[in-house]
């Protein structure tokens, strides 16, 4: 049987260290859902494992994109369920932590299938945002709404 634990909480209550326990109890690899650990660049803020703590055992989802990198629940979802895809065929047990709790349902009860925005209409919004300003898109949101 397949059996994903579950451990969240707030920032600075303590779960590095618990599942660093729970890791090595059971042998198993840590999966990050912490949506600001997931970035290299947010060391401050985050309690993001220390170095000596990501040697201690395997971490999955911390430190791997850029601030400008786009990354949505929905695509965390998919990442982590591949993820656990493989992670399930070596050991019976996995580890799901942190504080996100949109990224912990996402995984646990599934995310709604709202489609992405694609580049070119981000760049668009953009550039309209850059050269009219917030408050003519928040009118234009308004009216379309």
């Amino acid at each position: 049987m397949k059996n994903l634990i579950v451990l969240i909480g707030p920032t600075a209550v303590g779960k590095t260290d618990l599942s660093l326990t729970i890791a090595d109890t059971f042998q198993t690899d840590i999966i990050s859902a912490d949506s600001r650990q997931i970035y290299k660049d947010l060391k401050i803020g985050t309690a993001a494992p220390t170095p000596k703590q990501l040697a201690m055992a395997k971490h999955h989802f911390v430190g791997i994109l850029d601030l400008k990198d786009y990354y949505s629940a929905a695509q965390y979802e998919s990442d982590v369920l591949k993820l656990l895809d493989n992670l399930f065929k070596e050991h019976d047990i996995q580890l799901l932590t942190g504080g996100s709790m949109m990224y912990i349902d996402a995984v646990c009860k599934g995310i709604d299938e709202i489609p992405t925005v694609d580049n070119e209409t981000r760049q668009m919004m953009m550039k309209k945002y850059q050269k009219e300003g917030l408050e003519k898109l928040r009118d234009e949101l308004k009216l379309l709404d």
